[in-house]
């Protein structure tokens, strides 16, 4: 993966939620050109970081209910609107709630604000990949223990 769009998960409800923040910064790579002397999170990077939160979700769901080691692989966006901009600074709260969990595919509700304000909102549903790679599942699992350190 090319962008890590999570700091750290700060709540993990396996089947039901989680929480986690993006600390926006202007050495991030894509505010050079997006845009210049203007510098705005592109809207594709705030679903990326939902995305990320969500997919975690997922597979930690899916493991505890259905005894299955999954990737979770975004298949489609429902009603995304994006109702502010994200500049660096902020610290985007990311918010995931799962709508249903099925044995092949998954959805939820997301949210990214700063503070109390909006930034991007969406339904997101996950289709399932079996994982058969161990060097890629502790690298993966490396991960996720960074991103859940202050909740273990």
């Amino acid at each position: 993966m090319r962008f890590f769009m999570l700091d750290r998960i700060i709540e993990l409800e396996v089947g039901s939620r989680a929480k986690g923040i993006k600390n926006v910064t202007l050495s991030e790579d894509f505010f050079d050109d997006h845009f210049p002397r203007h510098p705005v999170m592109p809207g594709v990077l705030i679903i990326e970081a939902l995305a990320q939160l969500s997919g975690l979700l997922l597979e930690k769901t899916v493991e505890r209910d259905y005894k299955k080691n999954v990737k979770a692989m975004l298949s489609m966006l429902e009603k995304v609107k994006f109702r502010n901009i994200s500049k660096p600074g902020d610290t985007l709260a990311l918010n995931s709630e799962i709508v249903s969990v099925h044995e092949d595919a998954g959805k939820v509700r997301t949210i990214a604000k700063v503070g109390e304000k909006v930034i991007a909102e969406t339904g997101m549903i996950f289709v399932w990949v079996l994982l058969e790679d161990p060097e890629l599942e502790k690298k993966r699992q490396d991960l996720l223990d960074f991103w859940l350190r202050d909740i273990k």
